[in-house]
């Protein structure tokens, strides 16, 4: 019988679901925050049901010798070490849609609070004054919001927005103009968005991309007292920057759920007149903590009583029958869309994926989704298979599939090729017999690239010297090379190199590279190999 260990605080009811279903379950809500005593009970259990206050680190994942599942009541798995899980073969899971109306109605809330500086005015109130001329507030109505990040969450704040007659600007790189039109909204640049807006809300995760895109110079563009809301992820906005602007007046008001240290017992924003500020409240609603409870008791009793996989953040939704077939093709269909989300920097309008030979013959929906989640990846690190075609469907992206029988040398390989407004970019790939994923082309031209965790994309006029350059460069900058891969189009034409580093290539090489003017692209990548 599958053992599961509930160690925050999950409601009685998914708690019965694991007893239900014939799963020995231990609730202990209080367990997360004894490191020690969950190190030494552990090993025990093949689920971990959590929330966010248990810590699940390269530690104790170490010490789960029985662990096969962990399951986040949730969407945020911060708290989780997934490369560490990753390679020990532990599922994570987490449940991307439970809270989103939540944490949407927490941010238009906010933006009431800070617009009529209700805080404030109830705290002075309850002191027995009565300054009704000090708390003049603003409407809603007619105003302008600047919505970063149009996603699930986002996506319902704009609808909410709408509904109080508010004009809703939306800079959201994944975002179609079809897909705005259709939500009502401008789909603009955030330079555009940011002089315009006279609330603006995020609603992005935190990746390299986002963290600090509200820095002083974001906020120096942005109009005379607007007002900032916060209820995504800390560390969005430069709160030290944001806290100037408060204090000169240039920002009138800012309300605040997260922040870039939590718990937040100091904070830059703290005791600034106008500034609302939330302990992470933004999915703690009774109907969401149940909702996101009963999801990840369901999901995990699924995958332990029958191996089936549901919003898993490092496995596919496979069958167990299908799982031994299709896990390097999976790989490589991840890989795959991984190195085209990383080389497009403008939304995307389509992809479509070709299966050729024996690939075709297999579960083409899960191929898809890895296909997919690889090219969101670089936008939401916490994508997975089951939400990636949702967020795409979403955001107006229209997916497109063609199976075919061999048609070349390989048994089988898959093309991804996604469309933007101003390109097409393409990339092949195949399984050899070893199991590994390989790429066999790029922008038509043939290659065999071993792909690496770390990698070097060029591309460049053929001309002699290239790959001197390349290698001198990776010399001096202490870069060992462990695969070199050239192709070219025809003599003295296009030509592109693939170097599989050990780690990642420092931006100083990189300049170096650009300044010899040999290159008309580098572009560093990464890829989960584990």
């Amino acid at each position: 019988m599958p053992k599961v260990l509930v160690s925050d605080k999950l409601s009685e009811t998914a708690v019965q679901i694991f007893r239900d279903r014939g799963i020995d379950v231990d609730f202990m809500p209080d367990l997360g925050k004894d490191k020690e005593k969950l190190l030494e009970l552990i090993g025990q259990y093949d689920g971990l049901a959590i929330r966010s206050a248990t810590k699940v680190t390269e530690k104790v994942i170490a010490a789960a010798d029985n662990l096969k599942v962990i399951g986040r009541a949730g969407i945020g798995v911060d708290n989780v070490d997934r490369e560490a899980a990753s390679k020990k073969g532990i599922i994570v899971m987490n449940t991307p849609f439970g809270n989103m109306i939540t944490t949407a109605e927490h941010a238009i809330a906010m933006m009431f609070a800070v617009a009529r500086q209700i805080p404030e005015a109830s705290a002075s109130t309850h002191a027995g004054k009565w300054e009704k001329s000090k708390f003049m507030g603003v409407e809603l109505t007619g105003k302008t919001l600047g919505v970063i990040g149009a996603g699930n969450i986002g996506g319902i704040v704009c609808d909410r927005a709408r509904g109080l007659k508010m004009k809703v600007l939306a800079y959201d790189p994944f975002l179609s103009e079809e897909k705005a039109e259709k939500m009502g909204v401008q789909k603009v640049e955030l330079d555009e968005l940011l002089p315009k807006a006279d609330f603006i809300t995020l609603h992005v995760p935190a990746t390299d991309q986002t963290r600090g895109m509200l820095n002083a110079d974001a906020i120096a563009k942005m109009k005379k007292g607007v007002r900032i809301i916060n209820c995504a992820r800390g560390g969005l906005v430069d709160e030290e920057a944001l806290a100037e602007a408060l204090k000169s007046g240039h920002v009138a008001g800012a309300a605040f759920d997260v922040f870039a240290e939590e718990p937040a017992k100091e904070n830059a924003l703290f005791n600034l007149p106008n500034v609302v500020c939330t302990p992470h409240l933004g999915a703690a609603t009774t109907e969401a903590q149940e909702n996101v409870a009963l999801q990840v008791a369901e999901q995990m009793a699924n995958y332990l009583l029958t191996g089936a996989v549901e919003n898993a953040l490092n496995m596919p939704s496979v069958t167990a029958e299908e799982a031994k077939v299709m896990g390097p093709w999976i790989k490589l269909a991840d890989h795959l869309g991984s190195f085209t989300g990383q080389m497009t920097d403008e939304p995307v309008k389509a992809i479509n994926i070709l299966y050729d030979g024996s690939v075709s013959e297999m579960n083409l929906a899960a191929l898809n989704c890895a296909v997919i989640a690889g090219i969101m990846k670089k936008a939401n690190p916490d994508v997975n298979m089951v939400s990636a075609p949702v967020i795409a469907a979403e955001r107006g992206i229209k997916i497109s599939t063609t199976n075919q029988a061999k048609s070349g040398a390989f048994d089988g390989y898959i093309k991804v090729t996604v469309v933007t407004e101003e390109r097409e970019r393409s990339v092949a790939g195949t399984v050899f017999s070893d199991g590994k994923p390989r790429f066999i082309q790029i922008k038509g031209i043939n290659i065999d690239a071993e792909i690496g965790a770390h990698m070097l994309y060029t591309t460049n006029e053929d001309v002699p010297g290239i790959i001197g350059a390349l290698g001198q460069t990776m010399g001096k900058n202490g870069v060992n090379i462990a695969n070199f891969t050239l192709g070219r189009s025809d003599k003295g034409g296009e030509a592109i190199a693939l170097l599989y580093v050990d780690e990642a290539v420092p931006a100083e090489a990189r300049a170096a590279l650009a300044e010899t003017g040999m290159f008309r692209q580098i572009k560093p990548l990464a890829f989960d190999v584990a």
